[in-house]
């Protein structure tokens, strides 16, 4: 058989399957590699490429995945989104872009598409989410669709984790199994309040004499985190070994990245039993806002400290802080005004 070099093809594999595509992001090529039929899909494609249809959807995922508010997205979330927008090019690419202007045709057909992930609420969400981005970016800047017809379908996740924080039980019990590297993540998460994110890129610089000092991701590095050293705190960094620039390192004394720390902290999970619990990483943040609202912090105060906007800190504090933190706080304020 005589070798073709078929330049830019994407090879997806997905539930045990592997589809083939013209590029990442395009058609979906038919037949076996090689054969006859997989060629002529692909000129095929890379002939709709060089004059692509302006009227189809496709068309709408291409230009925002070459848009700069693409580009201006953080590396692991582009690395997330792009499979989802190849996803999303390969179910709605062929259809019009004005099936998009009727809302009551139109959402249907996205709910059967993520109906795909039904069974996993907060992937099917996500979905959604990417999804109603491209749109987004069809209404403007593209003004090729009058309204965002994602908007008002309800999201499948209920994301009130209120209640849901890390007890000093649970922390204990995680730590009994889990690598040291792990257990410093968990201790500096659970004094901090910090963003997954931000922890992993916190340096030893960021610490001064009296302050851990860092502009959030989150915010863009516009706003900054600024936590003061507490005793406790204090212990835990003094019980870190400086490695690297990072104060989190790996065990092969290198900084995390985001997905490596994911796989290894999920493993942690397991290895602890406490996989099926709903406690996620980034729930630890619930652990340092009632530690914060339990020592007598302002609203605004908290704000400051974990680097969230003043105005809808109250909304975050009724997610993070127990109800029981809470009660236990109000009682501590009463008895000190008696």
């Amino acid at each position: 058989m005589v070798k073709i070099d078929l330049k830019g093809i994407a090879k997806v594999t997905a539930k045990g399957r592997v589809y083939w595509y013209a590029w990442r992001g395009g058609p979906r090529l038919s037949g076996d590699p090689g054969s006859p039929e997989f060629v002529a899909s692909y000129n095929e494609a890379i002939q709709h490429r060089r004059t692509p249809d302006r009227s189809r959807f496709r068309f709408v995922v291409t230009e925002y995945k070459s848009s700069a508010e693409y580009k201006k997205l953080a590396e692991s979330t582009r690395s997330q989104w792009g499979k989802w927008l190849d996803r999303i090019a390969d179910y709605f690419g062929e259809l019009s872009i004005a099936q998009f202007d009727r809302p009551e045709k139109i959402r249907p057909v996205i709910r059967r598409w993520r109906t795909q992930w039904a069974e996993t609420p907060r992937t099917a969400d996500y979905a959604l989410q990417v999804l109603s981005r491209v749109v987004a970016h069809a209404v403007d800047p593209l003004g090729k669709v009058a309204g965002n017809p994602c908007e008002g379908i309800k999201r499948l996740y209920d994301n009130d984790r209120s209640e849901i924080i890390w007890t000093d039980s649970d922390i204990a019990h995680i730590k009994q199994t889990c690598s040291t590297e792990i257990s410093n993540a968990v201790d500096l998460a659970s004094h901090t309040g910090l963003r997954l994110g931000d922890l992993l890129r916190l340096s030893w610089s960021h610490v001064s004499g009296d302050a851990i000092i860092l502009t959030t991701g989150k915010s863009r590095h516009k706003r900054e985190a600024i936590i003061p050293l507490y005793d406790g705190l204090r212990a835990v960094l003094a019980c870190i070994p400086k490695r690297a620039t990072t104060i989190l390192t790996s065990s092969r004394r290198r900084p995390w990245t985001v997905d490596g720390f994911g796989s290894s902290f999920n493993k942690a999970k397991i290895d602890a039993g406490m996989s099926e619990r709903d406690l996620h990483f980034n729930d630890l943040r619930g652990s340092a806002a009632t530690k914060f609202y339990i020592a007598g912090f302002s609203m605004r105060e908290i704000a400051e400290t974990l680097a969230w906007e003043e105005e809808s800190v109250e909304k975050i504090i009724r997610r993070y802080v127990g109800r029981n933190a809470a009660i236990k706080a109000r009682i501590k304020k009463l008895e000190a005004r008696e």
